[in-house]
């Protein structure tokens, strides 16, 4: 029946791509299903094809808009419809197609974030529901933002559910550190442009506090691997990464990103060998950075006080903090002032104004029940990150945790000034990696038994 299935679907695949051929012979459309056909048919045959296309594509994809969104929360980050998240579908799909055939795969492996999960999407969907049926919410784009929140989820699940030995997240960590090596070197070419820095392919406009909060993630990632590395080489590689990361961070003059690189290191340092030694050298080195940073660096983060007046301008005292931050507190005060208008479910998500701060996002989007739910989300993230930090016994493992529990810190920071739990280029790595850690345990005991045996 299986092999029948498969026949059925490549027919089906072949009659459809002979009448797309037949309507668009000129037309760029074929080129685009074709390519999402071949995917399906890759991701079907062996997940793992899927999942090594998934890695590239996330940072190394062209991004181009196909769709706009309506709707004045629609303005900023995260709007369009982009490469990355074409793909996620079609692999995605493929997988669940996979699944179908094959049932005795799963399709859901039981684990600590899936009630957290299921009870953040369920309050996402009923607010906007609820929205869109008030007039809040425009459907077209209330459906198109909590689809993305479906794809980050589809990530971590297609992780849990496929990855069986320790060989495999190798493969997968080092495919992520390749791409992370390949985006850093591009955004150090963009330095002597002047400007800030952007990851590459994201046309004229992009997008550097998102790629800055990547590098702070993926340096987290990186640091928290050398922490453990028993290997001088693999210490090496870590290191060479590191110091390619360093540039194009500073050079996004992402102001978030610096905020969210403190509690990073401090996190890094607190869970060293040597913590008292290393905490107290990374306290230096902030003490002195105004005496190394580049001029740039300084002076984006001196802009914050130092802008000429302007409207718009939150004054405290003598003090007057620049429009791009005065923005984001003049948002979090509306949205707290608004909340109470739909405190229980919100506006529906994308029915309030735009705002560039995640938790007042969240808690006005869907209201106390959606924040609740968020924030459960968030500790059971934490919780599960801890519990299998202090189970794991492989140095080269418990770095990985200790990365990703430093990286996840320094995201919570990063989302005081951005929305950093909804942009396609930030989650899609960190549910990658949080569906790696969650099941780092059950391999790690899976590997030890079978050398015993």
């Amino acid at each position: 029946m299986r092999s029948f299935f498969f026949i059925i679907l490549c027919l089906t695949a072949a009659i459809f791509t002979g009448f797309l051929a037949s309507q668009y012979s000129t037309s760029p459309i074929l080129f685009q299903v074709l390519i999402a056909l071949i995917i399906f048919v890759v991701t079907f045959l062996k997940i793992e094809w899927g999942l090594y296309i998934l890695i590239f594509s996330m940072l190394l994809s062209p991004e181009f808009i196909v769709g706009q969104t309506a709707g004045a929360a629609a303005i900023g980050r995260g709007v369009t419809l982009r490469l990355e998240d074409f793909l996620l579908v079609v692999i995605g799909f493929g997988w669940f197609t996979r699944n179908a055939v094959y049932k005795e795969l799963g399709l859901f492996l039981k684990t600590p974030l899936n009630k957290p999960i299921f009870f953040y999407l369920l309050a996402c969907m009923l607010s906007t529901g609820l929205g869109i049926m008030a007039g809040r919410v425009n459907a077209g784009t209330g459906f198109f933002f909590v689809g993305k929140y479906f794809e980050y989820i589809i990530v971590f699940f297609m992780l849990v559910n496929y990855v069986e030995n320790l060989k495999q997240v190798n493969r997968f960590m080092l495919c992520l550190l390749i791409t992370c090596f390949v985006v850093s070197i591009i955004g150090m070419l963009q330095i002597p442009g002047g400007g800030r820095v952007s990851a590459p392919f994201e046309g004229e406009v992009g997008e550097p506090n998102t790629f800055g909060g990547y590098l702070v993630f993926m340096g987290a990632i990186a640091a928290g691997l050398f922490s453990k590395a028993e290997s001088l080489r693999a210490k090496q590689l870590l290191a060479v990464l590191i110091l390619t990361i360093i540039p194009p961070l500073l050079f996004t003059q992402s102001r978030s990103s610096y905020l969210a690189a403190i509690p990073v290191g401090l996190a890094l340092g607190l869970m060293a060998e040597k913590r008292v030694v290393v905490v107290g050298v990374i306290l230096i080195s902030l003490a002195l950075s105004p005496l190394f940073l580049p001029a740039a660096v300084k002076n984006r983060i001196m802009f914050t006080f130092t802008q000429p007046k302007e409207s718009g301008q939150i004054a405290v005292g003598k003090l007057r903090i620049d429009t791009s931050t005065s923005a984001r507190l003049t948002s979090w005060k509306e949205a707290l002032q608004d909340w109470p208008n739909h405190p229980v479910f919100g506006y529906g998500v994308t029915g309030y104004k735009f705002i560039d701060a995640q938790f007042p996002r969240v808690l006005v989007e869907t209201g106390i029940i959606g924040l609740m739910a968020f924030m459960y989300l968030l500790f059971s993230i934490f919780k599960l990150t801890i519990t299998n930090l202090r189970e794991l016994k492989t140095p080269y493992l418990k770095g990985l945790a200790i990365g990703f529990l430093a990286g996840y810190i320094g995201l919570l920071f990063h989302a005081i000034g951005t929305n950093t739990f909804i942009i396609v280029r930030i989650m899609e790595p960190f549910w990658f990696f949080a569906g790696i850690v969650t099941v780092l345990p059950a391999l790690e005991g899976a590997e030890a038994s079978h050398q015993q045996v």
